[in-house]
């Protein structure tokens, strides 16, 4: 018994595809996972046993073997639980695997069936639809992932026994609708100030040429407010724009509720942020604050605690607009084209 889903690995923002093929054959009892899978991946073993349980289905005593193709690529992230799922379902017959043809697949699965959010919906969601696939996510990322296409098919079922019902026309699960987040509530507005009227001036003229700022004054004297309230008077993101920091946010996992905001990101780190949390890194690369901050601000306040070697990375994100995170296994990248706002003590 054979069957096989669709889902994506992330490079970046990019949403590479990503086979799951499952084969059920006789012989011992085992469930092996193989294609590069990291503990998340390998876990997800006893995660997908436990939501099918939860459902009624008991795993075949026989020999599962999950392969994730391409197999020389890492996977990493729980998002492939939900596809491994379908895949022994559709294997056992369960589901049909000519509904699962048309779909990318990608979600985390609870104990009880429910289906958990991840992160890199919309980058999935884009990715599939320039593939003319449909996406099956979580609900909570439904709105989201609307945002891609209005013609793209979307499932977002709150957990398994949803989706298969919809499968089996029992149920129809409604098409989620593109969330935006209120800008009102979201920012501290500049009328807020009183006095102080060049520094507003020269915030101003910063927002208005996009220039990077620097403020030297004594304790108190309003620098953090001021920086605060910049992206106040900056112009909306545009519908191009808004993807493009979506996108950035969603790999984060930074999107409450799915929702999309139009105001520009406004990034803070503390001077004790190292520099992969500044530009992005670890051993799974993520976006660090000046990728966060991609066409919207960054400010960093006591810009002399900051450490020299974390202050010299920022030269090439400046410089030309994107963050390059190299590792011995692959290359990605961040788009950072950020407005920067330093604050400082005179001594």
């Amino acid at each position: 018994m054979y069957a096989q889903v669709s889902t994506v690995a992330f490079e970046g923002i990019e949403a590479k595809p990503v086979d799951v093929q499952v084969q059920i054959t006789p012989g011992l009892p085992a469930f092996t996972i193989v294609g590069l899978p990291d503990k998340a991946v390998g876990e997800s073993r006893e995660r997908v046993r436990g939501a099918l349980a939860a459902i009624g289905l008991a795993l075949p005593p026989k020999r599962i073997t999950v392969n994730l193709a391409p197999a020389d690529l890492p996977k990493e992230g729980s998002h492939y639980d939900l596809p491994i799922a379908l895949g022994l379902m559709a294997a056992c017959g369960a589901v049909a695997p000519d509904a699962l043809a048309g779909y990318c697949v990608l979600g985390e699965l609870s104990l009880d069936g429910s289906i958990a959010s991840v992160a890199g919906v919309l980058p999935a969601a884009i990715g599939a639809n320039a593939q003319s696939k449909g996406l099956i996510c979580p609900q909570a990322c439904g709105s989201e992932a609307a945002w891609a296409s209005e013609e793209m098919s979307l499932l977002a079922p709150p957990n398994l026994l949803a989706l298969i019902n919809h499968f089996k026309g029992l149920q129809t699960l409604p098409r989620p609708v593109p969330a935006v987040q209120d800008m009102a509530q979201a920012l501290p507005d500049m009328s807020d100030i009183k006095g102080q009227e060049s520094a507003k001036r020269a915030l101003e003229i910063a927002a208005a040429g996009g220039h990077n700022f620097l403020m030297i004054g004594p304790p108190g004297a309003g620098k953090s407010m001021l920086a605060q309230r910049l992206p106040s008077i900056l112009p909306p993101l545009a519908p191009e724009e808004l993807l493009e920091v979506s996108m950035v946010h969603s790999m984060a996992g930074a999107l409450s509720n799915g929702q999309l905001g139009r105001a520009r990101p406004f990034r803070a780190p503390h001077h004790s942020a190292s520099m992969a949390a500044l530009v992005g890194g670890g051993t799974r690369p993520k976006p660090g604050e000046v990728a966060l901050a991609h066409l919207g601000v960054l400010f960093l306040d006591e810009l002399p605690e900051f450490t020299p070697q974390v202050l010299d990375a920022l030269r090439q994100p400046i410089e030309s607009g994107e963050t390059v995170i190299a590792r011995a296994n692959h290359r990605i990248t961040y788009p950072s084209r950020i407005q920067l706002i330093a604050a400082m003590n005179p001594c």
